[in-house]
């Protein structure tokens, strides 16, 4: 196991060609080392990888568990998710935890079984049934009667929701070394769907929308898509199991961030607006400028009131980088605001900085990522809560004043 920060390499010992595969996954980086095996040092991304008995994991800096880096994906994706979602989150072994996850909501999900709904289907038929499609009939099938192109509603459970469920179910009976019982149960389910399309690995996710008949499918719908988004199982050089969950965690705090952020300050009727487009200089004949998106604007009667933006990193002695004062510096002048938030997933205490011969103040906040999923979501609130009454404005924010 490394930790992300990591800088001292740990041995493995693999043939050329599996180092060559873990390498192209890109959570670690392995080199031959002189006294035989390889070295793997972390790229900065987190997750796992396993080849047959051999298990690369790499855990965050805050050193958090597995559930909450599936709950911060599972929230940034949809922020109905729940932690309670995620029912193997308990498991050690990450690949197990995905796997049991999947085998326990799905197994709810069919408790009565699979839904079905109609689907819109164009088939060749040597019988009329529905609309004839008249154009593809002429163009496929001049001068003949049979077969007939036609289009119709057919009532099946071939649909997406499970489609999705069914592929991952797919994807995690691909994976290697899971308990026989485990392996047992996922398959009955996988029978379950007989008839079911499976998606192709790459394939996007059907769309579908929640309604009364799938609602009790939502837990389950959530941890597949999780599962299809980030987890990846194929047979490797010598029939070998290669699989990996890899995610870059400092996208994962950003979205996450984002995603809460905007359901606070929303749930207060408030509006925030992620990735606002920013120009920092004045028009150049060639209309070469230098842009910028910032994280998260807050809106105060249709233009920028103050400036979010997201930072995984840790602090150095209770320090952070110089450079993310003078981006929100830069944030704020272009933005003509005078407060912004650097958010950082790291513990500490919170620190307001105002900027000397200016009207700007940046505020450092830490967010601990080792707290439980619901102190999480409380600690964005507070800090909504904290926003909305600044009175970096000249007075406190009211529901009158922002848009």
């Amino acid at each position: 196991m490394l930790d992300e920060l990591e800088r001292v390499p740990q041995r493995v010992f693999v043939d050329p060609s599996t180092a060559r595969k873990i390498a192209g996954l890109g959570l670690v980086t392995i080199t031959p080392a002189w006294e035989g095996g390889m070295d793997l040092l972390p790229t900065g991304r987190v997750g796992a990888i396993q080849v047959e008995d051999l298990l690369i994991e790499v855990r965050p800096k805050a050193r958090v568990g597995l559930d909450r880096i599936l709950f911060l994906l599972g929230y940034a994706a949809d922020p109905g998710f729940r932690p309670d979602d995620l029912a193997g989150a308990t498991f050690d072994d990450l690949f197990s935890a995905l796997a049991e996850s999947v085998a326990r909501q799905v197994e709810r999900a069919l408790t009565l079984g699979p839904i079905s709904g109609y689907v819109r289907v164009e088939e060749a038929l040597r019988s009329v049934r529905g609309r004839i499609r008249v154009g593809e009939q002429i163009a496929r099938h001049p001068g003949m009667l049979l077969p007939l192109e036609m289009t119709f509603d057919d009532y099946t459970a071939d649909i997406p929701e499970n489609r999705i469920l069914r592929s991952a179910i797919r994807r995690v009976r691909g994976l290697p070394r899971l308990a026989p019982d485990l392996s047992r149960r996922l398959g009955h389910l996988d029978a379950k769907l007989d008839g079911v399309g499976v998606l192709a690995p790459g394939e996007p996710l059907p769309a579908w929308h929640p309604s009364r008949l799938n609602a009790h499918y939502l837990p389950s719908l959530r941890i597949a898509e999780l599962v299809l988004r980030n987890l990846s199982s194929e047979a490797g050089i010598g029939g070998q199991t290669i699989a990996s969950f890899i995610v870059d965690m400092a996208k994962v705090f950003e979205d996450f961030v984002t995603v809460a952020l905007r359901v606070e300050l929303g749930n207060r009727g408030y509006a925030a607006q992620a990735q606002y487009p920013i120009v920092l200089d004045q028009p150049q004949p060639d209309g070469n400028q230098v842009r910028m998106f910032a994280d998260v604007v807050l809106m105060a009667k249709g233009r920028p009131a103050g400036v979010f933006d997201a930072k995984y990193k840790a602090s150095w002695r209770g320090s952070y980088s110089n450079a993310d004062q003078y981006q929100m510096l830069a944030y704020c002048t272009a933005l003509d605001v005078r407060i912004a938030w650097l958010l950082y997933a790291d513990s500490g205490v919170s620190r307001a900085r105002r900027i000397v011969n200016t009207e700007v103040s940046v505020n450092e906040v830490p967010i601990d990522l080792s707290r439980s999923p619901s102190e999480l979501l409380a600690s964005i609130g507070d800090l909504a809560k904290v926003v909305l009454s600044s009175d970096e404005w000249g007075q406190p924010l009211t529901r009158d004043s922002i848009a």
